[in-house]
């Protein structure tokens, strides 16, 4: 815990990790949360950074904007101790804003490459990451990293309203439908200990996840939503992904493949904050995409799910089983 107080930018003028500043929520450097922006590694528990690509949609574009925005929309998270949790998680996680993974993108068949490297130079220092999409194909480098990292296959818990495991044998495509579909076939994932959360688009072949959607969420109840997660999941090391399109589109109109009939947010939070039994690896939150977004609900609801997710690390932390 750091005594120090900065008034105004402390992502840049903090020199410790730890500790939160003094802002205008109006004002200031937009890192996320005002984490400090930095690329020194030592010390550090939780890495966020974005990943800017909107390249691989079947739809609207967009997502390229969604990091920046879930900035921005952080800001009040950083004002106050985050709702429910009743503490400052800065004060015992070291979190820093890494910025954003830098990639080519008019050299297509580097992209993906990028991404793992980005990844594993971030894992490579200890701490786990938190990432910000970008569309979903995102995912599928990060998690060929955190499969190199903490062993393979791993569990996937998996927010959205599509499956993404339609299929798509070549190697070289950048689709946002097919990740999952690759990471079955790659072994990246184990589908019995997989969890696809709030699905409603129809797939013929599911590829063996385990699948509660959206109907079956709002008909059995959130507290249910939860139990299944945790007897299907286990002790096993999970990757968690939260495509934002999961929550209905009256909740996150800013997105680029809406699907009526999705999750509130209120139902996605606390689920979300109910995680912490899990053995969670590696976290992100995907497909916001600011341009279609109304006053920012979208970018504020994927703003909420991360600060979550960073709230289960501290207590992972405290525990000391992070």
């Amino acid at each position: 815990m750091s005594d120090e107080m900065i008034y105004g930018d402390g992502a840049i003028r903090r020199q410790g990790l730890y500790g939160s500043s003094i802002e205008n929520t109006y004002a200031g450097v937009l890192s996320f949360m005002r984490r400090n922006y930095s690329r020194n590694l030592e010390g550090v528990d939780v890495v966020v950074s974005g990943i800017p690509l909107d390249l691989s949609v079947t739809f609207r574009s967009g997502a390229r904007m969604g990091p920046q925005a879930i900035r921005a929309a952080s800001v009040q998270l950083a004002e106050l101790k985050p709702y429910p949790w009743g503490f400052d998680p800065f004060d015992d996680l070291a979190v820093v804003d890494y910025g954003d993974c830098w990639f080519d993108a008019h050299n297509p068949l580097t992209i993906k490459p990028s991404i793992i490297e980005h990844a594993r130079t971030i894992l490579a220092s200890g701490a786990k990451m938190l990432t910000f999409g970008g569309d979903h194909y995102v995912t599928y480098p990060l998690l060929i990293a955190h499969a190199e990292k903490y062993g393979k296959p791993l569990a996937l818990l998996h927010f959205d309203a599509h499956c993404d495991t339609w299929p798509d044998d070549s190697p070289d495509s950048l689709n946002h439908g097919t990740m999952f579909y690759k990471a079955v076939k790659e072994g990246l994932i184990d589908p019995k200990k997989s969890v696809q959360v709030g699905i409603r688009t129809w797939n013929d072949d599911f590829m063996g996840l385990n699948v509660l959607g959206a109907p079956w969420v709002h008909d059995n109840g959130v507290d249910a939503t939860i139990a299944e997660i945790k007897k299907t999941i286990g002790d096993a090391p999970v990757y968690v992904t939260f495509d934002i399109d999961c929550l209905d589109p009256s909740a996150a109109p800013g997105t680029g493949t809406p699907v009526p009939g999705g999750l509130s947010t209120a139902q996605a939070l606390k689920i979300i904050r109910n995680l912490g039994d899990l053995n969670i690896v590696g976290m992100d939150v995907v497909e916001v995409a600011p341009s279609y977004d109304q006053s920012e609900i979208t970018a504020l609801a994927a703003a909420h799910i991360a600060c979550d997710m960073l709230c289960l690390m501290r207590n992972k932390k405290v525990e000391g089983k992070l």
